[in-house]
């Protein structure tokens, strides 16, 4: 199909959205002050419990402390720590509410695993307006934006057919440069640049001259097959539950390189396979076979193996996951990386000799899931004094390597 003007594309795109029966709802040009408005009843909807909001809507001045707060996160990576963070704390405000007032309350704002309509609220904004920084500067307005529980979290900006994809791509720098995506824009997580016939993707660099063609990456399918149409990725990439799925387990806050960065498709395959995998396993079964993931230099396979253990300690469904190493320097280099992933610095754990190791594998506390170790840290166990009933507690765990 080929699309002369961006606004025949743009209908085309929103209605074929919202016949995928995930997204709920669409908001017409709306200003930020009607999206802050929009999520404060969203967060409202979620929150009428008495020992939050009391069922007493959030006025302006308590949502004026919400925007404080994402104001005072000066980066995407921070943004999405926020976000992942569940919940948000304000003062109440509001005299209505005789219960709290003048007292601190937590609000629950997005939650990874609530993916369903009903549990979180699916919203597209059309022609959002952006605020201007100085009357010097034009009015600007995106294209579409997708909202989760009333958060901006993915930016799409169109072009119409026979564009180069560059073009869309220097659009949303252009918005960077001239500074619209602040306030509740600043939530971005992914940007989205697609015509009828190409699309990139990638996580918000926080800066117009951060912007790097290197991590703009094409969306494939499951068999590592290139997927440009549009129809293709508003099924997939854009869809629900993916494009809740991509902001809650599929972006990366790297607090080494301090970016937010964001898994490619076969990435994020290959941790769901894994994950999903491990879930199926019958852990009564004596023979237990492994497999492996093979994926080549520069390809990300830290990064991968990184969000596949992450999964399945977060599943439930092991008691333990062990990322083993062939060399302690390897290891320990290892151990540095994932601990910059980690949305929590102690939901990582290395290990210092033997019985450090086997303290670990013993332990019951649900911080200690996640170990990186070598396979020289694995030896000379019954030299170290490790007895009979170490190894019995150990060999009980339900455990992934």
């Amino acid at each position: 199909m080929v699309f002369k003007n961006e606004q025949s594309f743009e209908d085309a795109l929103v209605n074929l959205l919202i016949s995928q029966k995930g997204w709920d709802e669409v908001l017409d040009n709306p200003s930020e002050e009607d999206l802050i408005q929009n999520w404060a009843d969203i967060l409202f909807q979620n929150n009428k419990e008495k020992d939050r909001l009391n069922n007493v809507p959030l006025n302006r001045s308590e949502m004026n402390q919400i925007i404080e707060q994402i104001n005072g996160l000066q980066t995407p990576l921070k943004r999405n720590e926020f976000i992942n963070g569940k919940s948000v704390s304000i003062k109440r405000e509001n005299e209505e509410d005789t219960l709290h007032f003048g007292k601190e309350v937590s609000l629950k704002i997005y939650d990874r695993q609530e993916i369903a309509a009903g549990m979180s609220y699916y919203q597209i904004a059309r022609q959002p307006r952006f605020t201007k920084k100085t009357s010097i500067l034009p009015d600007r307005r995106g294209d579409i934006m997708l909202l989760i529980n009333g958060m901006p979290v993915i930016h799409v900006e169109l072009k119409r057919s026979g564009t180069p994809i560059s073009k869309a791509v220097y659009q949303i720098q252009n918005y960077m440069h001239e500074q619209v995506f602040t306030g509740i824009f600043s939530l971005i997580q992914v940007f989205t640049a697609m015509t009828p016939e190409e699309t990139v993707y990638f996580a918000n660099p926080g800066e117009a001259e951060l912007f790097n063609k290197d991590y703009f990456f094409h969306w494939a399918n499951f068999y590592n097959e290139p997927v440009n149409d549009w129809k293709q990725i508003a099924d997939t990439l854009l869809s629900i539950p993916m494009a809740h799925q991509l902001i809650g387990f599929y972006t990366i806050p790297d607090t080494a390189d301090n970016v937010l960065k964001v898994l490619r498709s076969y990435q994020i395959y290959a941790a769901r396979e894994i994950a999903n995998r491990v879930i199926k396993i019958d852990w009564h079964e004596k023979d237990q076979l492994g497999g492996y993931i093979w994926h080549t230099t520069g390809s990300g396979k830290t990064l991968t193996s990184f969000k596949s253990a992450q999964l399945i300690a977060a599943s439930g469904e092991a008691d333990k996951v062990v990322f083993l190493m062939d060399r302690i320097e390897l290891g320990d280099q290892t151990l540095i990386e994932f601990k910059s992933f980690a949305e929590l610095e102690d939901e990582i754990h290395g290990t210092d000799s033997t019985v450090d190791l086997i303290n670990k594998l013993k332990s019951d506390k649900p911080t200690e899931k996640l170990i990186v170790t070598s396979i020289q840290k694995m030896s000379n166990i019954r030299e170290d004094g490790i007895g009979n009933a170490d190894l019995e507690q150990i060999q009980a765990k339900k455990m992934v390597i």
